[in-house]
């Protein structure tokens, strides 16, 4: 979806993500930047400045700093107010062994998991019993694991629901070794 937008924010559920620009975005900014209109043209340096400050092929964490930074200074904002916008819920990252992390396939920024069949049902059964949850599952890039992020509303919700998931990462996913007990 980023993809197919002028200005398109994307995010990867390991945490990483950048901000993309669209070549007909770029060259508008650019057209409006010579503009006669001192308000337009303002605004448009600020966003094609912008958009220099983002590292758009690997959205890199420093830049994304620099660049919320810029709009807080822009919005007359600070850290304490963007903060306030966001209430974090109770949350665990699991890591669970498997014998091939190769066998899965995700999708959506990694929040659905295609492969192995069947795995994304049992997840969707076990976020639907808790309050506020949300739970996906992805292979390390590096290591014969799976991560499995988990969230609900209370700690006792969460616990459950990273649990339920564990259980069926290990039980359907080749999980090796003793299953991991969630805390």
């Amino acid at each position: 979806a980023a993809l197919a937008l002028d200005v398109g924010v994307y995010f990867e559920a390991n945490g990483h993500g950048t901000i993309l620009f669209s070549k007909k975005f770029v060259d508008r900014m650019q057209s409006l930047a010579s503009s006669s209109d001192a308000e337009k043209k303002a605004a448009a340096e600020k966003l094609l400045l912008f958009r220099d400050l983002i590292n758009e092929t690997v959205g890199d964490a420093i830049s994304i700093f620099l660049a919320v930074e810029a709009v807080l200074y822009l919005t007359d904002s600070d850290c304490d107010a963007w903060r306030a916008m966001y209430d974090d819920l109770p949350n665990r990252q699991i890591k669970v062994l498997v014998a091939n992390r190769g066998i899965f396939e995700t999708t959506d920024a990694e929040r659905i998991c295609v492969k192995p069949a069947g795995l994304q049902a049992e997840i969707d059964k076990a976020v639907a019993k808790v309050p506020k949850g949300r739970a996906f599952v992805r292979p390390s890039g590096t290591e014969d694991v799976v991560r499995v992020y988990a969230e609900a509303e209370s700690p006792e919700a969460m616990l459950s629901l990273a649990q339920d998931v564990v259980d069926a990462v290990h039980s359907m996913a080749g999980g090796v070794g003793e299953k991991p007990s969630v805390t």
